[in-house]
Formats: structure tokens, C-alpha cells, sequence
């Protein structure tokens, strides 16, 4: 883009070709009424406030782009008559009632442009709309009395959530928001992600947490509130808006004394979404999306509304020891005593690796790091792990062969600006929402092509340009079919190939069994459907691959995961934004546990345990010899423990006895443990086998970084005080060193990380004045403090900066369907739910929409069996049986089933074996196979009003142009829609 400077108010402002100008005006300080923009929307163009002159004509400055020459007045008499007179139509849909408000913050975009237009009658009267307020969502409300029909709501779930649940129907007398055309919201195809009630310019959609709580005048009666807006409408028209104003900013202003707003980072899935929480005392009011990096204005259901965890009476709030069969609160000297103790008896009698410990993907940087420093600096072991064994292993280790990074290689915004998104098993939508927002936005504006490969027909699926089904555990074969075709047809990237890759002949040669006909005969995709899938990929400038659990939860894990980076180095899609390798990561920090050393083969920054160079550096800066040899990964303790090697464990905020593969074995294995200590912040079904619990503090409860799948760290900070005695997880972990003899005496996490960065060349420049607020590193970090948002740009991460093409083989999975067990189980993530449950089951509004876990059968499956939505059935696999309600539904088709991971009470690892990929040891959770038992037919496990049963209205977002032609526009002119990079925007 070309820079040039316009002319605004007299004044030349600098700005690039092409720019809103209503951005150009905003950034330098000018102040301009505008109610329907929001920047990250772009102009929706139905408000008309931000009227100014441009060379002499009056227009829209959300709608005009800059172009050298522009003269531009935003405060002639014409322009301010025609603001004040859009803001006056306004008025006439929204009742001023700030005093008594809740949405009375000082951030209500019609006070304050009231305020700014010195608004001190209103011409347009006020007129009620025939419509009732729709409180039928457990999460938010509509009031269509305080709607502007602005159309921002609307704007941002068509066009950036991409749910294309809400419209306007600007035809009727009386227009409104309509959720699926006219439904209840709680009965729509709403999925409470929140953008609208996040871009709401007023109080018609809100929060219903802040209802009655935010101010000190708005929790009375609702026929005293009305009787005290009558008065206050009485006496407007003879002492204006201003005087009235002034009251409910005195109002506002007292607000601030008992509300905070403290930023933090999203404690569920890894996209790392960031946004401020309101809070008044411990109750949390909102949370307000705006600034973060990586998300913006979104969120998903459990980002925006599901925090109710952190207050439950569940919670965790002393130290527990085991007394025989029943525990006893106990202080924290009492619990610091007692593991130290035994921890200290158990490693003089049977040696440090007698012990082992598991880290949390859940905790922050700073306490996986402590956790792995426990174990190796003050147990003497390398036995430490963290759950990405479960579900990340293979897809680092694929990278790891290939390019050398074991992480994304670009970020969301890379996602969003391909010209071709691959996903291979990822439900995305529900596992990573706001990741699918991007491709689903990109996809519908830009014209970005979809490929999804998957066993079910989830939303990305249908959605897809092209949407295959290969067999199960068949993702290998058509990957290397694919590239092989590619190669052989003149198409891959040959320049690309002899300047950045090693090994092309070797992996040429490996793909020889992979021929089109050769995986049409293995996969059930056919020959032509391979073409076209290799001809798109061949046409796209930009490809990126996004894969998830539905690739690296198989016994091939590691080689599908190598595969997909194959592809990718074939095609030339690495070192160039838009392009590369996107494992998305499933919780909040699986990437910086391991990034942070907890891995028995790794210490901090992907340096080996067993190069005496490393060691020799962390032993002078620790003070402590260090082990020398590999640990046992998370699944070897378990054959451990079994064998009678392992004795004791100490867990920090993991639910292993569910989430572990054969969770029936693995509760066999927790029940011969001499001693375990269990860390978290509810009594997990872990904790049942515990002889000590600790009780620790959620994030809302502590400071620290957490690190993202985009390799992004961020800063969150603490919002509430801890709850009873838990404590953060970093101050538990030190007093457990420091019981075992250590002297440890960090004060606060950022002490952690400046230690941590000292010993750590990835994370050399990391410092928490670096990442303040809402700034952000991406790892690789300089010690200038440089990060790397795209990788490889300047070569790949080997001695020679070239990537190696890895070769791969097939091999069959396990556990495959026979006669007995005739029916494969497939499992995975549900949007409403995280993980096994254990904190979205104890949010009510979460649970209102989906009670409980079940298991999807197919139509033909449920006519052969005689099964309806409800039916209970058991289910048998080789290692566990289970009992569960039936869902009929057309995402999955055939023999296959699907059953989420969200359940305590019936968790589908207990019909899992513990086969595991063989380089990662990570458990084949997909390859399971089960006989089905009908029991009787009961009710339908999901309500009506789960989002699933709804109707969505997809359009080209509020489609202003209807509104013109009904409800004409001061000044109409052409429609102008300006799609921006996403990335600018975030």
C-alpha cells in the first residue's frame, strides 16, 4: 500500500491507500459519532451517524476509503445536521434510562454519543415494539424495546462467528432481531459464543450476569424501576438530556469503585482467546473480548459464560489427608510434612525413580516449569510428564522429523489468509471455535476453498468445498497417495524442493506403494475424488494444514502427523505467510508444558536430558546434580506402577484416572500406589485414590503465561482472591521443595520466568514487561526480545536450514471391528463441554444445554436396531462396558459411532485399550471397537433447545440494502462492503 496524507478538519493526517477513512479519523483523535461501526466488523452502514464531507459531498466515513487528494470535515453544519438527525431515529428506538441501567459503565456507545452530540431533545418519540423480551437463553437477554437495529449483532454472527443464526427483518412494519427467523434464542441455533452480546452498542442484548448487579440502582422491582423512567421521561423535555446525563455519570462513576476489569486468558481450549473479566467482589459479571491478539471480539459458550466453576461449593478449599478410608482437612504444614515425608522415605528405600510426577496442561508456564524442576533438581528424576502424551506427542514429533519446531508454524491469521485450509481430523468448530470462526469467515467472504477429512459430517464438514471419509485410521494412506500423485504429475514445488529440502529421492522412493488405486482400495475414496482433492491442492497458492486428536490419537499417529508435514514441504507450502503446519492444540497450555521441559526426555526449550552440556547449565544455575537418563512418559508409569517398579506419583491438576487410555487399568495401577499426592482445584475421580489432596487455585486465582497453539505467550493476571486456603499451584509446588530440603524463594511467577529465560535459548527474551497487558510473544525469542509469529522464514530449524522429507509406512490399526465387536467407536470433544467435564458440569447454563454425555448412531444403524434418540444401550469393548443414551443423527453414518469424552459419570476411556502409537507412546483413543446392547427407550439426552436442533438463516451479514429500501437512508448512495485481513484486525 501507497502512504500519502489527507486533509480532515484543515489538518494533513498520514494514511495508506486503501484505509476507512472512519479508522484514519478515529486514530488521530478526532471525535466522530458512529453507532454501527466497530472496526472489527467494518462498516454495516445502517446507522448513518458518522456523516462527513468528503471533497464537498456528504457520505459515510465507515464506507469511504482514503485515495490521495481527499479533503475530508467531519464538523461542518451540514455534517453535524446530518448526524444529529440519524442519532435522532435512533432515539426513537431506545429509551435513555442510564441512571438505572446496567449497561450504564461508562463504555454505552448512545450515552456517550448523546454526550458528544450535545443531544438535548429528541424529535423522533420513542415507540415500544410489539415484542416481548426473550430471556429463553441461560446466558444472555434481548429486550427488543432498547434495540437500535443497528445491525452490529447480526454483523458479527453472520460474518465473524459464521453461526448465521441472527437477522433483521427489515420488511416488517416493526423490524427486530430475529434468531433463526423468528424463534425463541434459547430454541435457536444459537451457540451462546457471545459476539453479539459483546458488539451490543446499548443494553439490548446483555449479559445476565450483570443484570441487577451492576449498578446501585438497577437490582429494584421492575415496577419501581418503570415508575422512576416515567418520572425522569417527564422532566426531560424541560431540562434536557445533559442535566440528566450528568446524573448517571455521578452514577457511573461510583460504579468504578466496586467493579474491576482485569485481563486474563482463557483457561479451556488452546486457541488462547484474551479478554477482560468484570467483577464485582467474587461475583463475575462479564467477561469483554476486545484487544486480544489472537481472538478479538470472540469467544465460544465456555470462554464468555463459563466461569461459574470458580465459585462452586465443590471447590476445593484445605489440604486433605487420607485417614484409612475417609480423608481429613488438615493445614498446609500438616500436607507440606506428610508428602515430603513419604516422598523422601520411598526415594531412599527404592531410588528417585520409584517417583513420578505429571504436570498440568491446565497450570501456567511458570508452575509447569517448577514442577519439572521438582522432579529433576530436588526428587532426582527424569519421571516427569504432562498430558500432551494424550493428544500432542505425535503431531510434535511429525514436526520435530520435518522442520525442527515442534509447534505451529505460523499463527491464526496464517489460517485466514490461506487460499486453501486442509483440516484432518479436527472438529474444529466445537474443539477450537474461535480457530473456525477465522476459516469459516475467510471461506465465506474471501472465497478461501475447504477440504475436511473426517469420520463424522460435523459442521466444518458440511460446510467443506470437498468433504471425504476415509476408513478409519486411513488418514496415512491418502496423504502419501496424494503427495505421490502430486510429484508424479509435475506439480510439487521443485524449486522450492532442491533449495530448502533433504532427502527428496529416499521419500520419493517410500511412496512407491501408494498409488491412487492403492488407496481408493484402502480408504473408500475413490480415484476421481483423490484427483480433484490433489488438483485444488495443486491450484492454491497458500495451503494450510490444520489436524487435531482425529490424526495423532491413532497407533499411527506420529507417521500421519510426519505425513501431513511431507505434503506440505512437497507443495512448497512452509516459509511464506498463509501457508504451513497447524496442530491445534487442545488445552489452554499443552504447548508450554512441554515447551517448559515437563517431558521425561526434555528439558525446558527442547534441550536433552541426556547432552551433558545442557545438564552441566541447569545443575550450576539449580545448585543440583541432575539425572542423566531418559524418564518414563505418563503411559510407562502406569506399566510401572503395575509391574511394581513405580511406587509413588504426585499429580498437579490432571483427571488421569478418566482421561488415560483402559481407565479401568489405570485405576487398577492408583490403587497399588504405596503414596499419591492428587493437586487440583475440585476432588477429581482421581482424587479418590489419593493420600493427600492439595487444593489449588484456578487461573481467575493467580498470575502467570500461558502459551497458545500459535507458540503465542500471554500474560493473564489475577482476578479473585483465592478461595478458602487453596493456594496457587507455583506456591504449592514450592512448599513441597522446599519440605524435601530445596530453599526456594520466588516471590512472585515473574521470577520464574526470568529464570527460565536465562537457562532457555527458545525463551531467551521472554520477560512479563515484554508481555504487559496485552502484549504478546511467539516463541522463538531473541534476547532482544524479537519473536517469530511465522517460522522458517529465513530456512528450517536443522544445522544446514533445510527440512528433511521423513518416509513413513502404513500399518493397520488396532482394535478393528469382528464379528463380537461389530461397531467402531469414535470419540471427541463437544463444544459446550471441556474435556472430561469437570468444570463446564458446573456451569448451569452449560448444562441446561447439554445435560449429559451420549452417543451418536446413525440413521441406518438406529432402523437396523431398532434404536430412537433416547434408547439406553450398553456397550462392551475387550476392556470396559458402560451404559449410555442414544443420539440418532446423520454426522456419522454406517457402523460407526461417536461418543464425547465429556463425562464422569460414564467416560468413554473405559472402553479404550492401551495400545499407543509406538514412538510417542500417545494412546490410540480412536481405534476402539465395541458390541451394542439394547436396554429400553427413555428420553432424548439432548434438550430441544441445544443449538443442534436449530435452523440458522445464513446471509451476507445485516444486508443494509433491504434496510434502505424499507426504511429509506438519509443518504442511501451505493453499497460498499470492505473486507479487511483479518489479521489487521485482531
Amino acid at each position: 500500500m501507497s502512504s500519502f496524507q489527507i486533509s480532515i478538519n484543515g489538518s494533513l493526517i498520514d494514511c495508506a491507500d486503501g484505509e476507512r477513512l472512519i479508522d484514519v479519523i478515529q486514530r488521530s483523535a478526532i471525535e466522530l459519532s458512529a453507532v454501527c461501526y466497530h472496526p472489527q466488523l467494518g462498516p454495516v452502514q445502517t446507522c448513518d451517524t458518522c456523516a462527513v464531507e468528503v471533497n464537498g459531498e456528504l457520505t459515510r466515513a465507515c464506507s469511504a476509503l482514503t485515495a490521495e487528494g481527499m479533503e475530508v470535515w467531519t464538523n461542518t453544519d451540514r455534517a453535524g445536521k446530518a448526524q444529529r438527525e440519524a442519532f435522532d431515529r435512533l432515539l426513537g428506538n431506545h429509551q435513555l434510562y442510564c441512571t438505572v441501567c446496567d449497561n450504564n459503565n461508562g463504555n454505552c456507545t448512545m450515552h456517550n454519543t448523546t454526550k458528544l452530540l450535545q443531544i438535548e431533545q429528541q424529535e423522533t418519540p420513542f415507540t415500544p415494539k410489539p415484542y416481548e423480551v426473550d430471556e429463553s437463553n441461560p446466558f444472555y437477554r434481548y429486550d427488543p424495546d432498547q434495540c437500535l437495529l443497528c445491525g452490529r449483532c447480526v454483523e458479527a454472527c453472520q460474518n465473524v462467528e459464521v453461526n448465521e443464526t441472527l437477522s433483521i427483518n427489515w420488511e416488517d412494519p416493526n423490524p427486530r432481531v430475529l434468531w433463526d427467523g423468528g424463534a425463541a434464542i434459547g430454541e435457536s441455533s444459537c451457540v451462546s459464543c457471545g459476539h453479539c452480546v459483546t458488539v451490543c452498542p446499548c443494553n439490548a442484548l446483555m449479559e445476565k450476569s450483570m443484570l441487577g448487579h451492576a449498578g446501585f440502582l438497577t437490582n429494584i422491582p421492575k415496577q419501581t424501576l418503570k415508575g422512576m423512567i416515567d418520572i425522569v421521561k417527564e422532566v426531560e423535555p424541560e431540562i434536557g438530556f445533559g442535566a440528566i446525563l450528568k446524573v448517571s455519570e455521578v452514577e457511573s462513576e461510583m460504579r468504578q469503585s466496586r467493579i474491576r476489569r482485569t485481563k486474563t486468558v482463557c483457561t479451556y481450549c488452546g486457541v488462547g482467546c484474551s479478554f477482560d473479566i468484570w467483577t464485582k467482589d467474587r461475583h463475575i459479571l462479564k467477561v469483554e473480548p476486545e484487544h486480544g491478539a489472537v481472538n478479538g471480539i470472540s469467544t465460544c459458550v465456555k470462554g464468555k459464560f463459563g466461569w461459574d466453576f470458580v465459585n462452586s461449593k465443590d471447590r476445593l478449599t484445605k489440604p486433605l489427608l487420607r485417614e484409612g478410608n475417609t480423608f481429613r482437612e488438615a493445614t498446609w504444614e500438616e500436607a507440606f510434612a506428610r508428602v515430603a515425608a513419604r516422598l523422601a522415605e520411598i526415594r531412599n528405600r527404592d531410588g528417585a525413580d520409584a517417583i513420578g510426577l505429571i504436570s498440568s496442561s491446565k497450570c501456567s508456564n511458570e508452575e509447569s516449569y517448577l514442577m519439572q524442576k521438582l522432579a529433576r533438581a530436588v526428587v532426582g528424576t527424569n519421571n516427569i510428564d504432562n498430558c500432551s502424551r494424550y493428544c500432542q506427542a505425535p503431531a510434535t514429533m511429525g514436526l520435530f522429523r520435518t522442520v525442527g519446531y515442534g509447534g505451529d508454524s505460523g499463527s491464526v491469521a496464517d489460517i485466514s489468509q490461506a487460499d486453501l485450509v486442509l483440516i484432518v481430523g479436527s472438529n474444529t468448530a466445537e474443539s477450537h471455535p474461535v480457530i473456525a470462526t477465522r476459516i469459516k469467515s475467510a471461506h465465506k467472504l474471501r472465497g478461501q476453498k475447504l477440504i475436511v477429512s473426517d469420520l463424522r459430517e460435523h459442521e466444518m464438514a458440511r460446510r467443506a468445498d470437498l468433504f471425504i471419509r476415509p476408513r478409519p485410521g486411513t488418514d496415512l494412506i491418502w496423504l502419501s497417495a496424494i503427495t505421490r500423485y502430486l510429484i508424479d504429475q509435475g506439480k510439487s514445488a521443485k524449486a522450492f524442493l532442491n533449495q530448502w529440502v533433504n532427502g527428496f529421492d529416499a521419500y520419493y522412493q517410500s511412496l512407491e506403494p501408494f498409488t491412487l488405486e492403492y488407496a481408493e482400495a484402502m480408504t473408500g475414496i475413490s480415484i476421481d475424488t483423490l484427483k480433484q482433492l490433489a488438483d485444488m491442492i495443486a491450484r492454491s497458492q497458500r495451503m494450510v494444514i490444520c489436524w487435531a486428536m482425529g490424526v495423532t490419537q491413532h497407533s499411527m499417529g506420529s507417521a500421519t502427523s510426519t505425513a501431513i508435514s511431507n505434503l506440505l514441504l512437497v507443495t512448497g507450502n512452509y516459509m511464506r505467510p498463509g501457508t504451513g503446519a497447524y496442530p491445534l492444540r487442545g488445552h489452554n497450555n499443552v504447548q508450554g508444558a512441554s515447551d517448559l521441559g515437563s517431558m521425561p526426555n526434555m528439558l525446558p526449550g527442547y534441550q536433552h536430558v541426556d547432552d551433558p552440556e545442557v545438564r552441566q547449565r541447569f545443575e550450576e544455575a539449580w545448585g543440583n546434580p541432575l539425572p542423566t537418563t531418559q524418564g518414563l512418559d505418563n503411559h510407562e508409569m502406569i506399566g510401572a506402577i503395575l509391574d511394581g517398579q513405580l511406587k509413588a506419583m504426585y499429580l498437579c491438576g490432571e483427571e488421569m484416572s478418566l482421561v488415560d487410555a483402559d481407565a479401568n487399568l489405570v485405576q487398577q495401577a492408583f490403587s497399588q500406589l504405596e503414596f499419591l499426592v492428587v493437586q487440583d482445584v475440585f476432588f477429581s475421580h482421581t482424587c479418590q485414590f489419593a493420600d493427600v489432596v492439595l487444593p489449588a487455585s484456578p487461573s481467575l486465582e493467580k498470575e502467570g503465561t500461558f502459551t497458545n497453539t500459535e507458540r503465542r505467550i500471554q500474560r493473564f493476571y489475577q482476578v479473585l482472591e483465592p478461595l478458602g486456603d487453596s493456594r496457587p499451584d507455583w506456591q504449592i509446588i514450592q512448599g513441597v521443595a522446599n519440605a524435601l530440603g530445596a530453599n526456594w524463594d520466588y516471590s512472585h511467577p515473574s521470577e520464574i520466568m526470568s529464570e527460565v529465560a536465562g537457562l532457555t535459548p527458545l525463551l531467551a527474551g521472554v520477560s512479563y514487561e515484554r508481555l504487559a497487558g496485552y502484549q504478546t510473544q511467539q516463541w522463538p525469542v531473541a534476547a532482544d526480545g524479537t519473536g517469530e509469529p511465522l517460522l522458517y522464514t529465513e530456512g528450517f530449524a536443522f544445522p544446514d536450514s533445510k527440512a528433511r522429507l521423513y518416509p513413513v509406512e502404513w500399518t493397520e490399526p488396532v482394535d478393528q471391528p469382528n464379528e463380537e465387536f461389530d461397531l467402531h467407536l469414535n470419540n471427541g470433544n463437544l463444544l459446550e463441554h471441556f474435556h472430561e467435564g469437570n468444570l463446564t458440569y458446573r456451569v448451569p447454563g452449560i448444562r441446561e444445554k447439554t445435560p449429559e454425555v451420549f452417543v451418536e448412531v446413525s440413521p441406518e444403524l438406529a432402523r437396523e436396531r431398532n434404536l430412537v434418540s433416547g434408547t439406553r444401550v450398553e456397550l462392551t469393548s475387550r476392556y470396559g462396558q458402560l451404559q449410555v443414551r442414544v443420539l440418532v443423527t446423520d454426522r456419522v453414518h454406517g457402523k460407526q459411532l461417536y461418543m464425547p469424552m465429556n463425562s464422569t459419570e460414564s467416560p468413554v476411556n473405559v472402553l479404550i485399550g492401551s495400545n499407543t502409537d509406538p514412538v510417542t507412546h500417545t494412546p490410540a483413543y480412536k481405534e476402539a471397537s465395541v458390541r451394542m446392547r439394547v436396554l429400553r427407550n427413555e428420553s432424548s439426552p439432548l434438550p430441544r433447545s441445544n443449538p443442534r436442533f436449530g435452523h440458522p438463516t445464513p446471509q451476507h451479514g445485516v444486508e443494509v440494502e433491504r434496510k434502505w429500501k424499507h426504511h429509506p437512508s438519509l443518504y442511501p448512495g451505493p453499497l460498499v462492503q470492505i473486507q479487511t485481513d483479518r489479521k489487521q484486525e485482531h
